[in-house]
């Protein structure tokens, strides 16, 4: 038996998502989490994770700070508009995205759908020259256009500033479906708002020269037949085949209305018209870019008014939803605030400036056995140690009272030893787990963290 899952499908199964991260409701909470301040090896070389519960456990047990997801929104890949490139057009038997772009955005931060390829009157493909630019191009939103190079565009959506700065990659760009009123938008919003509410459905937008025939010594009449109307398209022949069709311009030729359409014409030439979506192009942008991934971002600023450490290192980024309080009777069970600092701590029972512990030394009980690495140390009054276990070391808690040693030679006793935070890190859905190369943090510096699910 042979089986897909369809682009739609994916793409709600990327919506539901990204309504469920938007309702912001405390019984659906997601924090992007950072931590593992120890190496991965001696040569620190970036490993790659492993879908396991073992390395969800450990991903769990380096967790030093999380902050909760407020910016979110369907991603898909990012094509410049540059001159000299050429572009594919809209392919409704397109598989995946084509090796030459169907769709770009300019400098100007609006995105276009390439609706007809520009070609020579050889057939060979050309490229574009002209950037597309709706305004200039003297249409309305809603219409295609022609640029002078041969290539027929038309705008799908405008990226805000606030999109643009939260969502906007090298690699990737956001993609909005507006479902506000028209009065709870913003101008981009509005924008893009009436695109989606003045498309022309059923269009036929090109037609595929499928086998070029021969015998040809004049272009052949073409008439499209289907359960639409309207559309006109006119055929290149060279050499005696047919080599290109072009579909006549917005206003007179894409018609209306078609779920299916074929062309009666004369000689031995195979041609397939092109029908966009059923409802217009533009009336969902996600479709029409096959978009089907989410992005998640936060911003770490600092210390985050000390949920997050500035003086160690983190290596390791991961996704949580709904994680609980540690003790929930006391604390109201879900926990829902903005960020919270996670890892294990004890408190020892002189000033840790004099017992000279520092940070990623491996620390080890002298009655337990049990050890760990030390993510941040406290010599402000709270004689505190933070740590965290993983598979480097050896699980075990801390006992009130024993001697404690660290890897670099500092001493110490503990006070208390067996300290969780106020977030219990082995409740809710670990989702993602991202390693990385080693990042520095500071209390001047803000990170940009951005985590991308692709169905």
């Amino acid at each position: 038996m042979s089986a897909i899952v369809t682009d739609p499908f994916k793409r709600k199964i990327a919506e539901d998502l990204l309504a469920e991260v938007q309702l912001s409701t405390d019984s659906n909470e997601f924090y992007i989490g950072i931590g593992k301040t120890d190496t991965y090896d001696s040569a620190d070389t970036t490993a790659i994770p492993v879908r396991h519960t073992f390395e969800e456990r450990i991903g769990r047990g380096n967790l030093e700070s999380i902050k909760k997801v407020t910016a979110s929104s369907i991603v898909a890949t990012r094509n410049n508009w540059s001159s000299g490139t050429i572009y594919s057009a809209f392919n409704d038997k397109q598989e995946g995205y084509p090796t030459n772009a169907y769709y770009v955005i300019t400098e100007n931060n609006e995105v276009y759908i390439c609706l007809q390829q520009s070609r020579s009157v050889t057939g060979a493909a050309n490229p574009s020259t002209v950037l597309p630019n709706f305004s200039t191009a003297g249409v309305t939103l809603h219409q295609a256009f022609e640029t002078s190079d041969g290539y027929r565009w038309k705008l799908l959506y405008s990226i805000g500033a606030g999109d643009a700065t939260n969502f906007l990659t090298a690699a990737l760009l956001p993609v909005n479906f507006i479902t506000k009123d028209s009065a709870s938008c913003n101008t981009t919003e509005l924008q893009q708002l009436n695109i989606q509410n003045t498309t022309t459905p059923g269009q036929i937008l090109g037609v595929e020269v499928v086998n070029g025939g021969n015998g040809y010594s004049s272009a052949p009449t073409l008439a499209f037949r289907g359960n639409g109307s309207g559309a006109a398209a006119t055929a290149t022949i060279d050499g005696g085949a047919i080599v290109k069709v072009e579909m006549n311009n917005e206003s007179g030729g894409l018609g209306s209305g078609y779920d299916y359409a074929s062309l009666s014409f004369t000689g031995n030439a195979t041609l397939r018209p092109i029908i966009g979506p059923r409802d217009g192009v533009g009336k969902n942008a996600r479709s029409d870019l096959k978009a089907s991934s989410v992005m998640l971002n936060i911003k770490p600023e600092g210390a985050e008014a000390g949920t997050f450490n500035i003086t160690n290192d983190f290596r390791q980024i991961s996704l949580f939803r709904n994680l609980d309080y540690t003790d929930s009777a006391a604390d109201g069970g879900r926990f829902s605030g903005v960020n919270a600092k996670v890892n294990r701590n004890m408190t020892l029972t002189a000033n840790i400036s004099t017992t000279g512990f520092a940070v990623d030394e491996i620390i080890t009980g002298g009655t337990s056995g049990a050890t760990a690495v030390v993510d941040e140390v406290d010599s402000g009054g709270g004689f505190a140690l933070r740590f965290h276990q993983n598979e480097k070391t050896q699980n075990g808690n801390f006992t009130d009272g024993e001697a404690l040693a660290g890897s670099l030679g500092a001493s110490g006793t503990i006070d208390s030893g067996n300290l969780f935070g106020s977030i219990d890190i082995y409740s809710g859905d670990l989702l993602y787990i991202e390693n990385r190369a080693r990042i520095v943090r500071s209390s001047a510096q803000t990170e940009d963290i951005k985590v991308i699910l692709t169905v």
